[in-house]
């Protein structure tokens, strides 16, 4: 799958350029840190530029192709799951992408998969900063 390649060369480069050119306009990203997926190429290039600062080492172990059901709209769409390694803060993940594409080819929904909770909690801490940095979220409200 071509796609699957070009998505990996591109995470791997950290070249969001690429990035954009695979995405639909309105693609879904599924976080396994927020129940809510991150909607729309802006957001989801905004997220993909925090992931790629805040994962260290990160490389990708494997490549597997099907098919899977999408969330968006139950439909059966070509899909490919690419595990990684990589480390946030000290702690090492184990996850996987999962792509899933549409007629012409490009990613329409992403789910993120990582193991262990105690990574899957400095991911989301990480993650969070970064967006609040960027100003893709609002910080947290001031308490008194």
């Amino acid at each position: 799958m071509e796609t699957a390649e070009r998505f990996r060369a591109a995470v791997e480069k950290r070249d969001l350029a690429a990035l954009d050119d695979l995405f639909t306009e309105d693609i879904r990203l599924y976080s396994p840190v927020k129940f809510i997926p991150f909607e729309g190429k802006p957001m989801v290039l905004g997220l993909f530029g925090v992931l790629l600062r805040v994962f260290e080492d990160l490389h990708y172990v494997g490549h597997l192709e099907g098919t899977a059901e999408t969330s968006g709209d139950g439909a059966e769409a070509p899909s490919a799951i690419l595990p990684f390694r990589a480390v946030v803060n000290g702690k090492q993940i184990h996850g996987i992408d999962l792509l899933q594409l549409d007629e012409a080819g490009r990613v329409k929904e992403f789910t993120v998969m990582v193991r262990p909770q105690s990574a899957v909690h400095a991911l989301g801490e990480a993650v969070l900063a970064g967006l609040v940095a960027d100003g893709l979220v609002p910080g947290a409200p001031d308490t008194p």
